[in-house]
């Protein structure tokens, strides 16, 4: 008998029929309750939309909004590898397959025939020339052309008339590119003071130059004879701005390619690239901002 007081009374708090009462109070409590939380909840909604609309207003679809902040471009480099080291043997095909296969795929997009409608491409000459201005980023321009870039002008490099790319010779090509930043506009070096001396000869107008050495002392006379092909042997200015993949899609980055053409076999290598501009800086923490630096070991 208790046992079945206790049930009443636990169904009777749950729901009593009498009173009309759902866990002791009546529907009209319940409906009071409820649209208190409605309408509680519905405004935090409401801010919180309200919040993402006014930020996004404040947003640009072309640009970013604190572009002050960005770092200068990473230079990088095709093949890369795992921490950045170039090991294989000429004699031994399968070892350096994967890096002529990532040459191949990654200047497939430079092929000519890619670049030919009028429409997406424009030429923009074989020589450094001033920047190319399309206007600002928010204007009724719209899509912007793009400037082309041949693969003819990374010469032995290129992998149009050597598919290995110099690996099976032992003198391995690498292509070299600056990462892309929306609206930034690279400054060549006005003086040689931040340039060591054996690079000097490489600055000229209108180009950012790009020179390799050896990284450790005991390199020094192991790297041999470095040839740079692109367009002025170096990143030239008439291939930015760089205006965003929704105005730019076409966008080719200018490439440099590097051809070691004389390196010391069966050693280990640690070469350094800088790119040298007056708005080009180095970091600690980024091994790539502005530079690389790469570790050959060629058998043979």
């Amino acid at each position: 008998m208790p046992a079945n007081k206790d049930d009443g009374g636990w169904k009777s708090f749950v729901w009593n029929s009498e009173k009309g009462e759902l866990l002791g109070r009546t529907g009209g409590s319940w409906f009071k309750i409820l649209l208190f939380y409605v309408i509680f909840y519905g405004c935090l909604a409401a801010i919180f939309v309200g919040t993402i609309q006014a930020m996004l207003m404040t947003l640009s679809n072309y640009k970013p909004t604190w572009q002050d902040r960005v770092a200068p471009p990473g230079l990088s480099h095709t093949p890369r590898s795992e921490k950045t080291e170039v090991t294989f043997n000429t004699r031994e095909i399968d070892t350096y397959l994967p890096y002529t296969r990532a040459l191949r795929a990654f200047m497939a997009k430079y092929d000519e025939e890619k670049q030919r409608d009028q429409m997406q491409f424009e030429d923009c000459g074989e020589e450094p020339a001033e920047n190319k201005e399309r206007g600002e980023l928010e204007s009724d321009v719209g899509v912007r052309k793009a400037c082309r870039f041949s693969r003819s002008l990374l010469g032995e490099c290129s992998g149009l008339e050597d598919p290995d790319f110099g690996f099976k010779e032992g003198k391995p090509c690498i292509i070299v590119k600056l990462n892309r930043i929306v609206n930034f506009r690279p400054r060549p070096p006005t003086n040689n003071d931040s340039i060591p001396e054996e690079a000097q000869p490489k600055v000229q107008p209108n180009v950012m130059p790009i020179y390799c050495t050896n990284k450790r002392e005991e390199d020094a006379g192991k790297i041999g004879e470095i040839k740079y092909y692109g367009i002025g042997g170096g990143f030239p200015l008439q291939y930015y701005p760089y205006y965003g993949k929704l105005l730019h899609p076409h966008y080719l980055q200018p490439l440099v390619a590097l051809h070691f053409t004389n390196l010391t076999m069966n050693t280990d290598l640690r070469i350094e690239c800088k790119v040298y501009g007056e708005n080009i800086a180095y970091s600690d923490k980024d091994r790539y901002q502005g530079r690389f630096d790469i570790k050959f070991n060629i058998k043979s």
